[in-house]
């Protein structure tokens, strides 16, 4: 009997065994009807009526991942024990939610143990694993329990608050804490322990960092759900999680915006970040600014628009005033006194920055705020008050279009003390450059004396050059520029690759044309990197969409070279961009590569044959990648498209 037949047999068999009287359920606390009557069948989709074959799909998918996850209680590695069991609960969901729940159950203590064995890893291992693993291994190392609690609160909300309320213990527990505060209650404040609004408690940031993942996957109830706790005293990523749910869900915004502005008008405790906070909801969405006693800042700006919301309802403008003038007016401690997180330089920089918000939304108190300004400003130092502090205008005061930032920063030049200085000049004025005048970009960075920074640099900017072009959607662009000289190989391999991508639907010949030189750049990397399995990866995942015989005879190569790397984890995948600095310091930009992973690949050969890409999975020979490549190819049967496509963004 051949595979095809055995699974009709089993699916044939699970039908006949599983009644509608069997399969009924009923809701945790509804009484069941007694109608007297059988009720019909459920029609089955459209989709599964004209496909026979589904129901042995599904069977088998749910057969790959019980397999997996009874394999994974002997994974050697505690974290990719609880990785996998918990992705194959949240796989099973929809099928069976008792088994589902108990594996992320299993999944919680495998995280446990990893999180514990990471705490205890010394910095040299943590670096080796880096090396060998790239990216996706330092990553791995940390918050296991946040993985399982994300995908757990995802399906149950219950079992997530249970989760946290673990982690919160076990938290308090290993910072020898004697009190037992809930876990759904916001840390409490004292005049001597402040939390810093842009750097909250971990038990404020892990429920924070759950609900902002949810709330981007489109769960905007379950995404309040967990936010609304910490949301107060105000902080950087409470704000950041108002100004995303105020485009799902205004009115809910709205409403909790209201209810911080008014709550820290009533807190003795509130002080000038909280105002420089909440002005980002009213003037400068998702650009936020802490100041520090000593004057120095922290900016984090997650979009490059910050200009006021054009549908603001007027009345939020004027609770924000309300708040800023009671916070920013009151009486000034003695220095010795002052435990504020922004202290003095920093109410004078924020006070500095509502001004010209205040003289046009509520010109009768801009004198009061001034004359506050003026008494601050006092103990301030000189170079924050500069006028040509970018910080007290950023957002709030548009920009000069005349005035040349780029030459701001050559100006330095005359000051600068050494090579290394000049250098990093000529380096921070490329990248100011960088996104109106590429060419001027790189005139500057040629004239970087180090030839290692020099390089690095071009290399950053040709990159930025593909980026651009493949964002616009530029297919001839993003070609040219992918041929470039200072690119890296693997650069050159994923802007073709993209390319391609690009070009398939107009221009489907040359695309394939693109994906040749991608393969031959790939396959000139070095056997044994973790460059070269992705940047073959990208190409196969690109030909599964254009020649699909071709993709299942890349594949092959693919996981030759996976099966040849160990540490190989079969996601994570990136392209990192780093430049050193010969005086030290380093800049670092992480590039998220969905194509240099196993997961999209595996998922669009499952479609065009569900056997043979099980099959293909079951030929990686390490943990990881073999869990990744079966969890794709059974998740296309298991779970909604909806739900795919969420978990994928």
């Amino acid at each position: 009997m051949n595979g095809s037949a055995r699974l009709l047999c089993l699916a044939l068999c699970l039908s006949t065994l599983a009644s509608p009287t069997a399969t009924a359920q009923t809701a945790p606390g509804a009484q069941p009807k007694n109608t007297g009557a059988r009720k019909p069948a459920a029609k089955k989709p459209a989709a599964e009526a004209a496909d026979p074959m589904a129901e042995v799909r599904r069977a088998s998918a749910v057969s790959l991942v019980s397999a997996l996850a009874e394999e994974a209680r002997n994974f050697g590695e505690p974290g990719l024990r609880a990785r996998v069991q918990a992705r194959a609960a949240d796989a099973l969901w929809d099928t069976d939610k008792e088994r589902a729940r108990a594996l992320f159950r299993r999944a919680w203590e495998a995280a446990e143990a990893s999180d514990r064995d990471a705490a205890n890893l010394s910095e040299a291992e943590r670096e080796r694993r880096r090396i060998a693993q790239g990216a996706a291994g330092a990553r791995g190392l940390l918050n296991m329990r946040r993985e399982v609690v994300i995908l757990a609160s995802r399906r149950d909300h219950e079992l997530g608050e249970e989760f946290l309320a673990k982690l919160d213990e076990a938290r308090k527990e290993s910072a020898g804490a004697t009190s037992a505060t809930a876990a759904t209650q916001p840390p409490a404040q004292t005049n001597e322990q402040r939390i810093n609004p842009d750097n909250p408690p971990p038990a404020m940031m892990q429920r924070l960092n759950l609900a902002q993942q949810l709330l981007d996957e489109g769960d905007t109830e379950r995404a309040v759900q967990f936010a609304d706790p910490v949301l107060y005293p105000v902080n950087t990523f409470g704000m950041h999680f108002l100004n995303t749910l105020r485009e799902k869900n205004r009115a809910a915004a709205d409403e909790r915006f209201v209810a911080l502005a008014r709550r820290a008008a009533a807190d003795p405790l509130s002080d000038a970040n909280y105002v420089s906070l909440l002005s980002s909801y009213v003037f400068t969405p998702f650009l936020y600014i802490t100041v520090r006693p000593d004057g120095n800042s922290h900016t984090r700006q997650f979009r490059n628009n910050a200009a006021p919301p054009a549908d603001l309802d007027p009345r939020l403008r004027g609770a924000f005033i309300a708040t800023a003038l009671q916070v920013l007016l009151r009486p000034v401690p003695p220095a010795e006194e002052d435990r504020t997180s922004s202290g003095r330089a920093g109410a004078y920089v924020v006070a500095t920055r509502m001004l010209p918000l205040f003289e046009r939304y509520a010109p009768d108190r801009a004198a009061a705020l001034r004359a506050r300004q003026a008494l601050l400003a006092q103990d301030t130092p000189e170079r924050t008050r500069r006028p040509d502090n970018e910080l007290l205008t950023r957002g709030v005061v548009p920009e000069d279009p005349n005035r040349d930032r780029v030459q701001d920063t050559l100006d330095r030049l005359e000051r600068a003390r050494d090579a290394n200085e000049r250098d990093h000049i000529y380096f921070r004025a490329a990248m100011t450059a960088v996104d109106s005048d590429l060419a001027r970009a790189r005139e500057l960075a040629n004239k970087i004396e180090d030839p290692d920074t020099r390089k690095q640099t071009l290399s950053f900017i040709a990159f930025r050059l593909v980026q651009e072009a493949v964002r616009a959607k530029k297919a001839d662009d993003a070609l040219r520029h992918s041929r470039g000289d200072e690119l890296t190989r693997v650069q050159r391999v994923w802007g073709l690759t993209e390319s391609a991508r690009l070009l398939a639907k107009e221009q489907p010949g040359r695309a394939v044309e693109a994906l040749d030189e991608a393969a031959a750049e790939a396959r000139r990397l070095d056997d044994g990197s973790a460059e070269r399995v992705r940047a073959l990866l990208a190409v196969a995942t690109r030909l599964a969409e254009l020649d699909r015989p071709r993709a299942w005879e890349a594949m092959h190569e693919v996981v030759k070279a996976a099966n040849d790397l160990p540490g190989f984890s079969g996601e994570d995948g990136d392209i990192t961009v780093r430049i050193q600095f010969k005086g030290g310091g380093a800049m670092t930009q992480n590039n998220n590569v969905d194509s240099f992973d196993l997961s999209g690949v595996f998922a669009t050969l499952a479609r065009d044959d569900f056997d043979r890409a099980s099959a293909l999975a079951r030929t990686l020979k390490a943990e990881a990648p073999r869990a990744v490549a079966t969890l794709a190819v059974a998740r296309t049967v298991l779970v909604k498209k909806s739900e795919r496509e969420a978990a994928a963004n």
